[in-house]
């Protein structure tokens, strides 16, 4: 089978892309900028800006024989809160706005069945689900930047990753909130 991708918006883009570049199957991640107004402003001082409409994103290209789109979502909903705006972690802005972008119209099915289960979960819902416009490549010193700076600032705890990389994932278990399912691991 082809390699398929995806591109998440999950907070401040060095976090997920760590979190995938951990998970089987995922051949590549390229953090960048995703489903902006104009390719002149894709670049970090402007997307900070918060005038581009440019979200931090990756896309995450992946092997659907050894990893599920659906496990790839459960990553995304056990590290991302879908309740804010805006906002994941201490990183405020709008290219900081969660989101899933479909480059593939088959996948929109699954992508909404799936948020629609996580936004039954909790009283306000704020996760963007729009086909993908544009994806542009971050400036290479943020690609791998966790891995050239391990002490660098990261939203998602590295517990959480641990736990969400070695969780023992079937597409048949992601019937409830991905939090849920991670609580009895965290404990």
């Amino acid at each position: 089978m082809a390699e398929k991708s995806v591109v998440l918006a999950g907070g401040c883009f060095w976090g997920m892309e760590r979190l995938y570049r951990s998970l089987p199957g995922v051949r590549d991640v390229t953090a960048g900028y995703a489903n902006g107004n104009n390719p002149e402003y894709a670049n970090y001082q402007d997307v900070c800006s918060g005038l581009t409409g440019f979200r931090e994103a990756v896309r995450i290209t992946y092997d659907p024989a050894q990893i599920s789109l659906k496990h790839l979502l459960f990553a995304f909903y056990a590290v991302i809160d879908p309740t804010m705006w805006h906002r994941q972690g201490m990183d405020m802005g709008s290219q900081y706005q969660t989101g899933i972008y479909w480059e593939n119209a088959e996948d929109e099915a699954m992508i909404r069945a799936v948020s629609d289960m996580e936004k039954r979960a909790v009283l306000s819902f704020f996760v963007e689900l729009k086909p993908l416009k544009n994806f542009y490549a971050a400036e290479e010193y943020h690609q791998r930047y966790l891995e050239k700076t391990p002490d660098g600032y990261c939203h998602i705890a590295p517990r959480r990753m641990a736990v969400i990389a070695a969780y023992p994932y079937t597409d048949a278990v992601y019937i409830r909130p991905a939090r849920e399912l991670l609580a009895a691991q965290e404990a």
